[in-house]
């Protein structure tokens, strides 16, 4: 699998990720909007890590730099 996502890109999602898992685990969201963004932040971490995002495909985004 080739990657899409440059190194801002993944950066960004992490933090964003783990901010909303730790407003999750810390109790601060509650109910079905807890539910919904802890999904966002497993989303948006495992987009990061593997460094490909599925919904840049069908817009034939990157963000990755070419070297």
């Amino acid at each position: 699998m080739f990657q899409n996502m440059g190194v801002y890109d993944r950066l960004g999602r992490v933090i964003v990720g783990l901010v909303l898992g730790g407003l999750y685990f810390a109790g601060v969201l509650q109910g079905t909007v807890a539910i919904v963004l802890a999904v966002v932040a497993v989303v948006l971490i495992g987009t990061s890590a593997v460094g490909f995002c599925p919904a840049y495909l069908p817009f034939k985004f990157s963000t990755k730099t070419k070297s």
